[in-house]
């Protein structure tokens, strides 16, 4: 029997066609649930992440820039997925001056 996926899970193809990001900075590898304003994601990490090599030697920790990334990544694939906006780009800019 083959399990059945959460409401609004998304696999790494399905993400990569709502977001702009690729990899290195593509921190997203699968959305396991979508229900109204709740968003579970998920990132794979594995101790070979070049980050780890100087964050830190001997108590890698994953930068806290990059799970803030990964957090706003997984809001933008909330947000296209609410505003079915697929033509759209998940991503922010400072206004311009």
């Amino acid at each position: 029997m083959t399990p059945t996926a959460d409401v609004g899970a998304m696999d790494i193809e399905q993400i990569m066609k709502l977001l702009p990001h690729r990899y290195p900075i593509l921190l997203v590898d699968k959305i396991l649930k979508l229900e109204g304003n709740k968003i579970v994601g998920l990132k794979n990490v594995t101790v070979n992440e070049p980050y780890f090599q100087g964050h830190f030697p001997g108590h890698p920790i994953m930068p806290g820039v990059l799970q803030l990334e990964a957090m706003a990544q997984v809001g933008g694939l909330m947000m296209m997925k609410h505003a079915e906006a697929v033509r759209q780009l998940a991503y922010s800019c400072p206004p311009k001056a």
